[in-house]
């Protein structure tokens, strides 16, 4: 394989879309973690073939139990003179014991008092715990809002403990209010929290364990079997020659990547390490290569088959198979990178019209053909067809994907034996295919340590997935959804009475407070929250639940380029150098149709066709009116109409209605939009007539 700059996967990076950096553990603790960390992962694996008998809650127990602790000793505490950098404290191993027997204590068959007792006593005292029951919920609560802490900030657990003073407080408010109720006391919602399938244990805490723990192992076990630098080199290779071959590489790199990631901000800084040089040259100020550095990694996220976190928490409140979820994403994606490589290809034209382009952009030393690269290292794709023919043939999401982790681990052999085989060649030495004890023992130890690390870089999302449990369970319990659903409807009904009317303006409204939440909590949370609080807005207006979810989890993960927290768009701008508020509105740019297409789901009933239901010619007419509506977006963004050149304020303009009304999916709507488009073609043309007239002597 060609020789490139190393990609780091989420699991080395220990920064996530979620996370905060993860210590460096060395010595005792670094290998118990690594051992643990591993039993974890493995165990995860035999839940899918074996499951316990106990049943999922008694799993899901068992699974926080090692999981919680882990966070302690991997994470560090932030409390100036009590945190290490390097290693865990004694109050962090402390902290992590209690951890172990508090998690523990639902399920040890020990009687203490009217306590205790094993699980099925604990499961008989729902809704009458014992005092030693809230003593444990409480402390559990305390703990997985202080690991949340740890990994992703002090944002999310403030808003858990809102959640819960509003739990505790309601029955204090005016009674007239409509979110007033009658007030919870402490063991009622210790109970809620601990001792019901709608707490900790409930489904975002599932999902964790069921799904995204097995995709993460997955992702990692990709990254060690040569995938990622297949990928990018793969990417590098197949556009060096076009004047937009820099733009299309950072495109590719990223969605190819994203495969192996599933992280926005990882997947940015990753092909960023590779594809700035590539974009320096090409022409790209700083600012604009990391906006669309951040729009790709992010768009990696909203792309099948290995969706962002919360795609799987979607199946799961939905009750529908994860293919089914990758079903609706797959037309949204291909309009999210038309409308990037449009933006791309504008840029491209423009750069090289003022003279920031290289003459010759495929000077310099050639990378290896891309037919080459396929030849020797496409067995990479075949996990990923893998996953694909195996959930359209009826399997479970999760046996799925243990396969092709299998596949992957086995493709590793080969990835070593070529790259031993590059090595020798250009060091003009034999090549040597044998394995001998020592080469297997090694490859076996870096297996089983990439397994290690994906199941650590779980771990923040196993603390964000616990801790939302805290706010489904107090959503669940004072009926607030239902009350701030209602009222997000009446302001969207204080406009007008016209149900079209009402529906688009909570639709407005229920984007920006989407777009507002993910400022502030990480995008698994900013889904659980949008889905109990605004889903059922919409679903109260007519719309589908496939609509209202995918709207709720699109705008969840668009957090990730909306400024001023756009972490994506931050980790890319380290890579070039650029200032970070400059590259979120760049990165906001080329991420525009991903802001559009989602309201195009919940306006009208055809706007379902996006999701791929309905009947074929609907789709396909609907799909080719969003297609044109986001390539005269990406005119009016760019400035620059293909076949004319560079357009003024009037074009621009009138593109951009053009763009908007061609995304709302209506027979009408769509005819306006189209003429629109021809009076913008028309205006540019004019306005391309008076330059060349003006500039004639």
């Amino acid at each position: 394989m060609s020789a490139a700059p190393p990609v780091v996967a989420a699991a080395e990076l220990g920064v996530d879309d979620e996370e905060r950096p993860a210590r460096v553990l060395s010595g005792f603790a670094g290998r118990l973690v690594g051992v643990v960390a591993l039993g974890l992962a493995l165990l995860s694996v035999w839940q899918v073939f074996r499951p316990l008998a106990q049943g999922s809650q008694y799993y899901l127990v068992i699974f926080l139990a090692v999981a919680l602790p882990l966070v302690y000793l991997s994470y560090r505490s932030w409390w100036g003179p009590l945190d290490r950098a390097e290693g865990p404290s004694v109050l962090d191993w402390v902290l992590a014991g209690i951890t172990l027997v508090v998690c523990l204590y639902p399920v040890l068959p020990i009687g203490i008092g009217d306590a205790g007792g094993g699980y099925d006593a604990f499961l008989d005292r729902q809704g009458m715990l014992a005092p030693l029951d809230v003593v444990m919920g409480g402390l559990l609560l305390v703990l997985v809002l202080e690991a949340c802490r740890r990994t992703t900030g002090v944002i999310l657990p403030v808003v858990c403990l809102v959640f819960l003073g509003y739990g505790y407080y309601g029955g204090l408010l005016p009674q007239d209010w409509s979110i007033a109720h009658a007030g919870l006391d402490v063991d009622q919602i210790v109970d809620a929290l601990y001792n019901s399938g709608s707490g900790f244990y409930g489904t975002p805490l599932d999902v964790a364990a069921s799904y995204i723990v097995l995709f993460t192992l997955y992702g990692a076990v990709l990254e060690f079997s040569g995938a990622a630098r297949f990928f990018v080199d793969l990417s590098v290779s197949l556009f060096r020659r076009s004047h937009s071959a820099a733009g299309r590489t950072a495109v590719a790199s990223g969605f190819l990547l994203g495969t192996v990631s599933g992280s926005g901000t990882a997947t940015a800084v990753s092909t960023g390490a590779v594809t700035w040089p590539i974009l320096r040259k090409a022409g790209y100020r700083p600012e604009q290569a990391g906006g669309m550095l951040a729009a790709a990694g992010v768009g990696a996220i909203l792309s099948p088959p290995t969706l962002g976190v919360a795609a799987f928490i979607v199946a799961e409140y939905l009750d529908v198979s994860y293919v089914t979820v990758l079903g609706w994403a797959l037309i949204p994606t291909l309009l999210y990178y038309l409308g990037i490589l449009l933006s791309v290809e504008i840029d491209a034209r423009r750069i090289h019209a003022e003279g920031r382009a290289p003459v010759d952009p495929a000077d310099g030393p050639l990378p290896t053909p891309s037919w080459k690269l396929l030849g020797r290292f496409g067995y990479h794709f075949s996990s990923l067809i893998v996953i694909v023919v195996l959930l359209l043939a009826g399997m479970s999401a999760t046996r799925a994907v243990v396969y092709a982790t299998v596949l992957a681990l086995l493709l590793a052999i080969p990835d070593r034996m070529l790259s031993r085989s590059a090595e020798a060649a250009a060091a003009d030495a034999p090549v040597r295919h044998r394995w001998t004890r020592k080469t297997v023992t090694q490859f076996v130890i870096e297996a089983l340590r990439s397994l290690s690390l994906g199941m650590r870089s779980a771990l923040p999302v196993v603390a964000v997935c616990a801790a939302a449990g805290v706010i489904t369970a107090m959503t669940t319990k004072t009926g607030l959804g239902a009350q701030l659903a209602a009222l997000l409807v009446k302001a969207g009904s204080a406009l007008s009475d016209d149900p079209a009317i009402v529906l688009a303006t909570t639709a407005v409204l229920a984007a920006i407070a989407l777009s507002l939440l993910g400022l502030a909590v990480p995008v698994t949370a900013s889904f659980v929250i949008g889905w109990v609080i605004i889903g059922p807005a919409l679903l109260d207006l007519d719309v589908a639940a496939p609509a209202a979810a995918m709207f709720v989890f699109y705008f969840s993960v668009l957090s990730e380029v909306t400024p001023p927290t756009a972490l994506a768009a931050v980790g890319a701008a380290a890579v070039t150098g650029a200032k970070a508020m400059p590259t979120m509105w760049h990165a906001l740019r080329y991420a525009l149709p991903a802001f559009l297409v989602p309201l195009m789901f919940v306006l009208t009933d055809s706007g379902q066709h996006l999701l791929g239901r309905g009947a074929v010619l609907d789709v396909l007419w609907v799909s080719v009116a969003a297609c044109v509506g986001v390539a005269a977006l990406a005119a009016a963004t760019g400035g620059w109409l293909f076949g004319i050149g560079a357009i003024g304020p009037v074009a621009r303009v009138i593109a951009a209605a053009a763009g908007l009304t061609l995304l709302y999916p209506n027979p009408v709507a769509t005819g306006i939009g189209l003429g629109l488009l021809v009076v913008a073609v028309v205006a540019g043309l004019a306005e391309r007539a008076y330059r060349t007239s003006t500039d004639t002597p």
